[in-house]
């Protein structure tokens, strides 16, 4: 009889071609996703006169530095032409399938990359990017690499780990209206601390992780890294099976049969024992709000600032220009920012939409859909008017204002109510304040001028 084991030990052992003496294994990977970053790589590769291992497993795509407004100038500086040009370039040279400015497939890499079905269950899948795991949400081992990793990746295929250990956390009891996939990642992220899940993969379970969409589980997995994780799992199911079945790069005719047996069998065995296990209560969970410069800096919107006990706290408010024991809610906003591979995808755009149409936003702020497929459905679909109709900009695909390498910048001493992952200082440009939450929360932000309780906001209105 076979010890029961969790679906990352599974992942592991399906992956693994070696292990060495002080237990770092040697893992076979299945896709590879590459951006504008990845140019230290290829210099690598140049240098020792190597060529890419598997080109047809490796995938390029414009996003960090791709401009959202004229895309034919390819960039607002000679800096970031330069940074498209280079992963042109080396897409060309190693002959490696490129999703460029102009592609119709064009998006954000952890957008596309399950858009296009290159992210199927059971894959192991490397990006030079932290964000990688949110792939893990449809039962891949998806983890963010370095530079010397990503060229290690480009020239073997395999990449050297050391097996993290097991973290299960399961989410009980089901989310209120207005409580989407965000507010239960940062509640979780504020309550395990941002360091809390450091060495740990984490397998999200319970009823409200079941009843989430493909789009929410993208989401609560994207920001796994962000509480310290190494990666985030979930194990597939029919809405997983849903997603992908269609998908231009997902089995059909008689391999889809096989595949979704296959994938079927992904889960952790129900004896398995877990390294750690957390639980967090669904219903006492509201929309949450971050106050400071780091994700777990958190509370929910119905709450007051923190006293300011310990330095760390102090410095944080002071940056955001925060008043310790104050109400988050009723904070005045300079501008909005919805979009970015947490919540940039065209359930985010609708849940936007449904606080946003018949109303006028008080702030300015920009829509960036996450794919140039997403924003072509949203336009479809009538959002786009909305969000237009409400003042806000309606831009084209890519990471935008999240990190603003292309130039999206918020002004330093501004205050933005922003859909993206991360709150550090300067994230989004020099002195920029960042208050992260949900896509709905930011359409209630740019509709009050203030971070404000989304709920009443929805009262009566539908949510797709």
């Amino acid at each position: 009889m076979s010890t029961p084991r969790t679906l990352l030990e599974k992942l592991w052992a399906a992956h693994e071609v070696t292990r060495r003496e002080d237990g770092a294994s040697l893992l076979w990977v299945d896709r590879h996703l590459l951006h504008e970053g990845s140019h230290h790589a290829f210099a690598k590769l140049a240098e020792r006169g190597l060529s890419v291992a598997a080109p047809a497993q490796t995938f390029a795509v414009m996003d960090h530095y791709a401009p959202t407004r004229d895309r034919a100038a390819e960039g607002a500086t000679p800096e970031i032409r330069a940074m498209i040009a280079r992963l042109r370039e080396n897409a060309e040279i190693h002959q490696i399938r490129l999703f460029d400015l102009f592609d119709r497939d064009q998006g954000i890499v952890h957008v596309i990359g399950p858009e296009q079905g290159l992210t199927l269950p059971g894959l192991t899948i490397n990006c030079g990017d932290s964000h990688t795991s949110t792939h893990g949400a449809f039962g891949a081992l998806a983890f963010g690499i370095g530079a010397t990793e990503v060229a290690h990746v480009l020239a073997t295929q395999t990449v050297w780990q050391t097996r993290p250990k097991t973290l299960r956390l399961r989410f009980d009891g089901r989310l209120g209206p207005g409580v989407g996939a965000k507010d239960l990642a940062l509640a979780w992220i504020a309550a395990l601390g941002s360091d809390g899940a450091r060495g740990h993969a984490i397998e999200y379970t319970g009823e409200a992780v079941r009843r989430l969409s493909m789009e929410g589980r993208m989401t609560l997995c994207n920001l796994s890294i962000e509480g310290g994780a190494k990666l985030g799992l979930i194990a597939p199911d029919e809405t997983t099976f849903a997603y992908l079945r269609g998908r231009p790069h997902a089995p059909d005719g008689a391999d889809w049969g096989r595949a979704v047996e296959d994938w079927a069998a992904l889960r952790s065995d129900e004896d398995a024992v877990f390294d750690r296990e957390e639980t967090l209560d669904c219903a006492a969970i509201a929309p949450v709000v971050t106050w400071g410069t780091r994700p777990d800096q958190a509370i929910p919107v119905t709450e007051n600032l923190p006293r300011g006990e310990g330095s760390e706290v102090n410095s944080a408010l002071t940056y955001m220009g925060l008043r310790a024991g104050a109400p988050i809610a009723g904070t005045p906003v300079d501008q909005v920012f919805i979009g970015s591979c947490t919540n940039g995808r065209i359930e985010d755009l609708r849940a936007a939409a449904a606080v946003l149409a018949g109303r006028r936003a008080r702030v300015p702020g920009q829509v960036t859909p996450g794919s140039a497929r997403i924003k072509a459905q949203a336009e479809q679909e009538g959002l786009a008017e909305i969000f237009i109709a409400a003042g806000l900009e309606w831009t084209e695909a890519g990471c935008a204002m999240c990190v603003g390498m292309n130039g999206d910048l918020v002004a330093p001493g501004k205050r933005c109510a922003s859909s993206t992952n991360r709150n550090f200082r300067g994230r989004q440009g020099p002195g920029a304040r960042t208050h992260l939450m949900s896509p709905a929360m930011v359409a209630a932000a740019a509709v009050t001028g203030e971070i404000t309780d989304v709920r009443p906001l929805l009262a009566g209105r539908a949510v797709a």
